[in-house]
């Protein structure tokens, strides 16, 4: 028994889901280093964490998985102990102990203290913004709220994260002075809910100020916005967008569709018209502004005639990026009262056709960049390229140049002017100007 107490510990936190999970795992992580832990991300460690995700089927599926994998390990005495965090066990956590009550413990998405207890290590409320980055050095993400007071039909999120709870606009100054001191050159910010920050807070819609703030923060040289929600957008973050150069001509829009029956049926108090009036207006407010959506097919109730009417949408919008998903039903949530109504094969095809008109778009839009110069920052390098972003591209979801690292050589983290010289639907290839 001596031998086995002796042992040191090393916490493996094993992150699934977005990237708002992601900053939970890093807060986690900085929290238990500054226990004197040893821990470690999605590596070796006789204790495991995992932080899981529980939005829709897929997601779900991949976290039961993974906990299942766990479980396993420790039954066979490769790890020692196993926790359970994040949106899943919030929301199934008794279907979970009943199911694999081979875990030592779950734990809900506010329950930050008591799991660190439960991983001998106690919460530290000077450590307000100390975190962990798990991205590349360059950029990272600053959580600004949480949670959500939206009514959409489909969404499970208020059932896992609650009610939304904005930031103070100080703690995130301090937070993102913390980042850029450790080199970071690019915030991305999200919440489940952009457009409504401040409201609790400060009784008014505040993202610009927010803004106002975080853009003097020496070493921030770009500020991106994810998750905007388009009803009541404050669009005073336009004229900034405009004027200052730290805010990328970028914005995350989930839009989900844009039939008036479907949108009615979803309760995201918004109409074709009106949804189209504020593309408009996004448009002629920063025209080379980059719009990136997320749709949802095969929802209760969309018929042929709505799919229609969204896919022309799609073709006469022409966003810069778009993602679609096909409708997941569920339990809890107001649409789960409804019909599933649309076969799962036809949901697929509407997805895919929807990211076939994409495609062609995105390679129009791409086409129109070669022979044009464009300030990148090069997040690392992978087999014989240095892959770097624009302003107008978000990681992991959008395009990448990529540049040929067998001619030239980039510093990862550094901003430079890439001319691009050829391109595809997905990636565009350039070289650094001045080579």
């Amino acid at each position: 028994m001596r031998t086995k107490s002796l042992k040191k510990n090393k916490i493996n936190v094993i992150t699934l889901g977005c990237s708002k999970n992601t900053y939970d795992s890093e807060v986690l992580m900085g929290q238990l280093k500054a226990s004197g832990k040893d821990v470690v991300h999605e590596q070796e460690g006789n204790i495991v964490v995992i932080n899981t995700c529980g939005f829709i089927d897929n997601a779900k599926a991949e976290s039961v998985n993974t906990i299942l994998e766990y479980a396993d390990k420790k039954e066979r005495g490769i790890v020692d102990k196993v926790f359970v965090t994040g949106c899943l066990s919030e929301r199934y956590r008794p279907d979970l102990e009943k199911e694999i009550p081979n875990v030592d413990q779950y734990f809900g998405t506010t329950e930050l203290p008591l799991l660190l207890k439960a991983l001998g290590a106690d919460y530290k409320h000077e450590l307000l913004g100390e975190r962990i980055t798990t991205t590349p050095k360059n950029y990272a993400y600053l959580k600004i709220a949480e949670g959500c007071d939206r009514p959409c039909s489909f969404c499970a999120i208020p059932l896992m994260r609650g009610k939304h709870v904005s930031q103070p606009i100080e703690k995130l100054v301090k937070e993102a002075e913390g980042l850029a001191k450790n080199g970071v050159k690019e915030l991305i910010l999200i919440a489940q809910d952009l457009t409504y920050y401040g409201l609790d807070l400060y009784k008014k819609r505040n993202l610009a100020e927010l803004l106002e703030n975080l853009v003097k923060v020496e070493g921030i040289e770009w500020i991106r916005l994810h998750y905007a929600f388009p009803t009541g957008f404050p669009m005073d973050v336009l004229e900034l967008m405009k004027r200052e150069p730290k805010i990328c001509n970028y914005i995350d829009i989930p839009l989900q569709h844009i039939s008036d029956n479907i949108l009615k049926s979803m309760r995201r108090g918004t109409t074709y018209a009106k949804t189209t009036q504020l593309l408009k207006d996004f448009r002629a407010a920063v025209p080379e502004m980059a719009i990136r959506t997320t749709l949802i097919v095969g929802y209760p109730g969309e018929t042929e005639e709505d799919f229609e009417i969204l896919k022309n949408w799609v073709q006469e919008m022409k966003f810069e990026r778009l993602g679609c998903f096909a409708y997941s039903h569920e339990e809890n949530t107001h649409a789960y009262l409804l019909e599933d109504d649309v076969p799962e094969e036809v949901k697929q095809a509407r997805a895919m056709e929807i990211m076939d008109i994409q495609s062609q778009i995105s390679w129009d839009l791409n086409q129109e960049k070669i022979g044009q110069t464009y300030k990148c920052i090069i997040d690392r390098k992978e087999g014989q390229y240095f892959v770097g972003r624009t302003e107008f591209d978000s990681p992991d979801v959008d395009n990448e140049v990529l540049i040929d690292a067998s001619k030239f050589y980039l510093k990862t983290g550094d901003f430079t002017n890439i001319k691009i010289t050829d391109a595809t639907e997905f990636d565009l290839y350039g070289e650094p100007e001045n080579n």
